[in-house]
C-alpha cells in the first residue's frame, strides 16, 4: 500500500431533476424514439421484410444465444479493466463491477442522454464498496483507456474503408477529417494526462470567479479538483497497469468482431470475411459514440451498417439484418440491467439525488 495519504472525501451537495427536467428528457426521448422508428421502418421496407425474416430465421435461436454469450464476456472484459482502475486503499471485485457495467449499459441504451448517467448508475452500483468519488474517478480512468483503444480502432477502420473500397468523394473528405480529429484527440488526451492539466477544475473556477453558477460550483469545483486528483494519482501510481487495461479493452473490440464474423457465416456463405466483419463493426462503434442519444441506436444503426454492406458488396438486407440482430442482443442485456435496476430498488431520481450525511459516507434519495 502507498504511504501517500487519501485525500479525504469532499461534501456533495444534492442534486435533483426537477419535473421540468425529467418532462423535457422524456420529451425528447418521444421526439429521438419517433425519428429512429421512422428511420428504421424505411429500412426494413427499402430491403424487404421477407428477406430480413429469411435471414433471421437462418440465425436461428442457437445463434442468438451465442451473441448473448459473446457479448457476456465482452462486459466481462471492461469490468475487468475497471477493476484494474481501482487504486489502493479501494478495490472492486468482478462480481462488483459486472452487475455494475449491465445496469450502466441498461441506463445508456433505454433512455435518451443516459449515456450522461450511465457512469453515475456504475458509482450508485458499488457505493457499498467505495466511496461514489472514487467510483466515478475509476470509471473515469477506465474510460479514458476505452477511450484510447476505441480511437485506434476507428482510425484502423476509417483507413481501411478509405484504401480497400471505392467511395464517393464526399465520404472521402469526411473519413479524412475524421481520421485528423480522432489522432487530434488522442495526442490531446495522452498529453493532458501525462501533464496532468487541470482543464475541468481549472474552467470550472473560472466561470465561479466570473460569477456563473455560483451556487453550484461552491463545492463543485473543489469536487471536480479532486475528481481530477483520483484519475492523475492512478497514472503516477499504477503504470504498470496500463498495458493490460490496453488489452482488456482491445480485446472488447476484438470480440465485437468475432460477433459480427459469427452472425455474417450464420447467414451468408459468402459474405464472412474478417474484413467485412471488422469494417461493420468499426463503423457500429463509431454510430453507438455518435448517435448515443438514440434509444437503443434504433433506425441509425441500420443506416450505418447498410451503408458498409453495400459498400462492401455483401447487401443491404444482410447490413441491416446484422443491425437488427444485434439491436435484439441490445435489448435482452438492457432487460437484464433492468431486472437486476428493480432489483436493488434503483430509480432515476436515486440516482441523480446524492447527499452526504454528517458521518461522510454518502446516501441516496
Amino acid at each position: 500500500m502507498s504511504s501517500e495519504p487519501t485525500p479525504p472525501e469532499p461534501a456533495f451537495e444534492r442534486h435533483q431533476l426537477t419535473p421540468t427536467h425529467i418532462w423535457r428528457l422524456k420529451l425528447l426521448g418521444i421526439v429521438l424514439t419517433v425519428c429512429g422508428v421512422a428511420l428504421f421502418s424505411y429500412f426494413v421496407y427499402a430491403v424487404g421484410v421477407g428477406e430480413i425474416a429469411a435471414n433471421v430465421s437462418r440465425f436461428g435461436f442457437v445463434g442468438f444465444g451465442v451473441i448473448v454469450a459473446l457479448y457476456f464476456c465482452r462486459i466481462c472484459l471492461r469490468s475487468a479493466a475497471w477493476t484494474l482502475s481501482v487504486y489502493e486503499p479501494y478495490s472492486l471485485r468482478m462480481k462488483d463491477t459486472v452487475p455494475a457495467v449491465i445496469i450502466g449499459e441498461a441506463m445508456s441504451s433505454m433512455i435518451p442522454l443516459g449515456i450522461l448517467i450511465s457512469g453515475t448508475s456504475k458509482a450508485v452500483a458499488v457505493r457499498r464498496r467505495v466511496p461514489i468519488v472514487v467510483g466515478l474517478s475509476s470509471i473515469a480512468t477506465e474510460n479514458l483507456f476505452y477511450s484510447f483503444t476505441t480511437s485506434i480502432f476507428l482510425i484502423l477502420g476509417a483507413f481501411t474503408f478509405l484504401r480497400a473500397f471505392e467511395i464517393e468523394p464526399s465520404w472521402v473528405i469526411t473519413l479524412d477529417v475524421l481520421i485528423v480529429l480522432i489522432i487530434a484527440a488522442v495526442i490531446f488526451l495522452v498529453l493532458m494526462v501525462l501533464r496532468q492539466w487541470h482543464i475541468a477544475s481549472e474552467t470550472c473556477e473560472i466561470l465561479y470567479r466570473l460569477g456563473f453558477a455560483r451556487r453550484l460550483l461552491e463545492n463543485g469545483r473543489m469536487q471536480v479538483r479532486l475528481f481530477e486528483n483520483f484519475i492523475y494519482g492512478f497514472y503516477r501510481r499504477h503504470p504498470k497497469r496500463f498495458l493490460p487495461i490496453c488489452l482488456l479493452e482491445a480485446s472488447f473490440h476484438l470480440l465485437g468482431i468475432v460477433e459480427v464474423l459469427f452472425i455474417l457465416n450464420r447467414i451468408s456463405e459468402t459474405a464472412g470475411t474478417l474484413l467485412n466483419a471488422f469494417l461493420l463493426e468499426s463503423v457500429s462503434r463509431l454510430i453507438t459514440i455518435v448517435f448515443k442519444l438514440v434509444p437503443f441506436m434504433i433506425g441509425v444503426d441500420e443506416a450505418g451498417a447498410e451503408l458498409v454492406a453495400e459498400t462492401v458488396a455483401i447487401g443491404a438486407g444482410i447490413g441491416v439484418t446484422i443491425a437488427i440482430i444485434r439491436k435484439g442482443r441490445i435489448l435482452f442485456w438492457a432487460g437484464v440491467g433492468l431486472l437486476i435496476i428493480i432489483k436493488r430498488g434503483l430509480t432515476l431520481r436515486s440516482i441523480t439525488e446524492v447527499e452526504m450525511t454528517e458521518d461522510g459516507h454518502r446516501t441516496f434519495g
